[in-house]
């Protein structure tokens, strides 16, 4: 089975290019040397500066957080699955298009198959996509103390903060969040 299926890559795309919509205009790189704010005004377009910095810092924090997921359970030998949860990119893009100040939604979503599957497993799987944030958070980190890329230390300054908050926020141990079943399921595995 190939790691990331035609399907996919379309559910991918579209969620790249809804998250970048809705984040063009939060994730702010400021240029460097002469700028001419009324210039950058006039290029104002979807596939904007915004846009395209959008993708470059929030993308790969979402998307390589459900391949995560995807990649965990793979390991573990169950058909996994990405999907965009096109109803909640739709939620995140009226919450835009209406200039909400707090945004919330879910761009998508790893399933696979798994009738009996062993609590441990289950916690490590769960765990797997906050990993990868933590993980990109510290290659953030580690790139701005060394000084590697300083091209795009903005970039960088970005991806360390969506990272961190993604870390946080999906280790929350109540709802829906990944940290629930990474709780419970240790609480089932350890507990009793």
């Amino acid at each position: 089975m190939a790691f990331v299926t035609f399907g996919e890559i379309i559910d991918l795309v579209i969620m790249i290019a809804a998250v970048g919509f809705i984040f063009k205009d939060r994730v702010q790189i400021r240029p460097t040397g002469d700028y001419d704010p009324l210039t950058d005004f006039r290029k104002q377009r979807f596939f904007s500066e915004g846009f395209k910095n959008a993708v470059i810092v929030t993308a790969p924090a979402i998307a390589l957080h459900e391949l995560g997921h995807k990649a965990a359970a793979m390991a573990y030998g169950f058909d996994a699955t990405f999907h965009a949860a096109y109803t909640w990119l739709g939620i995140g893009v009226v919450l835009k298009l209406l200039n909400f100040p707090f945004l919330f939604f879910v761009p998508g979503y790893v399933t696979y198959s798994a009738a009996n599957i062993e609590p441990l497993v289950r916690a490590l799987i769960a765990f797997a996509g906050p990993l990868v944030n933590l993980l990109l958070f510290l290659f953030a980190t580690a790139a701005l103390k060394q000084g590697w890329l300083k091209k795009y230390a903005q970039h960088l300054v970005l991806t360390k903060q969506i990272n961190m908050f993604l870390f946080i926020f999906n280790m929350l141990p109540f709802g829906f969040f990944d940290g629930a079943q990474v709780f419970s399921s240790l609480m089932q595995a350890f507990g009793g």
